[in-house]
């Protein structure tokens, strides 16, 4: 028998196309069927060869071209598409599910994407979204059968359940300046664990007093993130030098302000039985932190994951927010926040109005007494090296 020639297998492909776009799934499959056997097996014929199949309920040779289609070209949107209608014309929503996600994640940017494929995309996305929510009900059903209430039931389990949904991202400690391995990636701590916080939070009323006065003197804050004529300039999102988020530092990097401390005597007597975290050069750090009208501290990650940060909240106006990680909370005016700051954070203030915290370091409860000692250590030997001040921020 013949062998066809290069110009003969083109023109079954061609006219294959032709055969498929006009409704002759029959014809199509079987001059893509010679296009393939002379040697024209492109992933365009294959894919041409699969839909064809498909038309005429050949689903097993629909099967067959797609797979060798992603053979020879596996991120291929239009084959990752076609494969998932295939599996979901067999009822294999799991397989359907994951071919759709990976034909969304192979899909080129929107300005790339012709009209035809953008079509495609937005019902590959559509079925995502339906299987996602068909397989959420599944597992809720199930667990709710299993006595899971999501009220009452543990939160980190909740949180787990998120992540596999995909509504929550996983988010760990990832300190710009020094990491201590072993501790567990927890965002906001169980307030009970620091019993100490009651006499903090007892005290709001007085500390937010002294605060009031502070607030009376345009003077008093400086901002938050300030340039190091010895360090390279970091643009910090525009927050460097930026008044916006403003601090009025009561212990600053381990030294107490004296002067500053004098005007707020009982916002110090508040904190005297606060375990804060200790460094030479280092911490503590306490301060009045201010974010004015409209301004947003923009998402980062703190130095040391050896200490962990408190919100005393003084100052709420509405539409203000806070993340740590995948979970936000709300402020609420004396209750207390602890959170770890190396995990991702941001805050916002949407108000026309001034927001302001009382901001504190302390120890972090899964570090030893020793541990503490021998990283204080460490610090001091880094410091006697430089021969300067650390860099070093909340």
């Amino acid at each position: 028998m013949r062998t066809p020639t290069r110009r003969e297998a083109r023109s079954f492909a061609r006219d294959g196309a032709e055969a498929l776009s006009r409704g002759d799934a029959s014809a199509a499959r079987e001059l893509f069927t010679k296009a393939v056997a002379a040697g024209r097996g492109t992933v365009s014929v294959l894919l041409g060869l699969s839909r064809a199949c498909r038309v005429l309920n050949d689903g097993s040779g629909s099967m067959s071209a797609v797979d060798r289609a992603l053979a020879v070209e596996p991120h291929n949107v239009r084959a990752l598409i076609l494969k998932a209608d295939l599996l979901a014309d067999a009822s294999d929503s799991k397989g359907a599910s994951a071919f759709y996600a990976a034909a969304l994640r192979s899909a080129p940017g929107p300005e790339q994407v012709p009209p035809e494929m953008a079509q495609e995309l937005r019902r590959a996305r559509a079925m995502s979204e339906r299987y996602a929510l068909e397989y959420q009900a599944h597992l809720r059903d199930n667990l709710a059968t299993a006595g899971y209430d999501p009220a009452t039931s543990s939160d980190r389990f909740t949180q787990s359940l998120d992540i596999i949904f995909g509504t929550r991202k996983i988010y760990v400690q990832e300190p710009r300046y020094y990491y201590f391995p072993g501790l567990p990636q927890i965002q906001f701590y169980p307030r009970e664990d620091f019993p100490w916080l009651d006499e903090v939070e007892a005290a709001t009323n007085d500390i937010r007093n002294e605060l009031s006065a502070i607030l009376a003197d345009e003077t008093a804050f400086e901002p938050y993130l300030q340039g190091d004529p010895k360090r390279p300039y970091k643009s910090q999102q525009g927050l460097l030098n930026n008044p916006d988020w403003g601090a009025f530092y009561l212990w600053k990097y381990g030294q107490l302000i004296e002067e500053n401390a004098a005007r707020c005597p009982k916002t110090m007597k508040a904190l005297e039985n606060v375990p804060l975290a200790r460094f030479t050069d280092r911490s503590p750090s306490v301060l009045f932190s201010l974010l004015k009208p409209g301004a947003r501290i923009p998402p980062h990650n703190g130095l040391a994951n050896i200490r962990l940060i408190c919100h005393l909240p003084l100052i709420i106006p509405e539409k203000c927010g806070f993340r740590v990680g995948n979970e936000q909370r709300e402020w609420v005016e004396g209750r207390a926040l602890v959170f770890d700051d190396t995990i991702e954070h941001e805050a916002w203030n949407g108000s026309d109005q001034t927001r302001v915290v009382l901001l504190f370091e302390t120890w972090r409860p899964e570090i030893s007494e020793a541990e503490n000692k021998l990283i204080s250590a460490m610090f001091e030997a880094i410091d006697a090296y430089s021969g300067t001040r650390p860099e070093w921020e909340i």
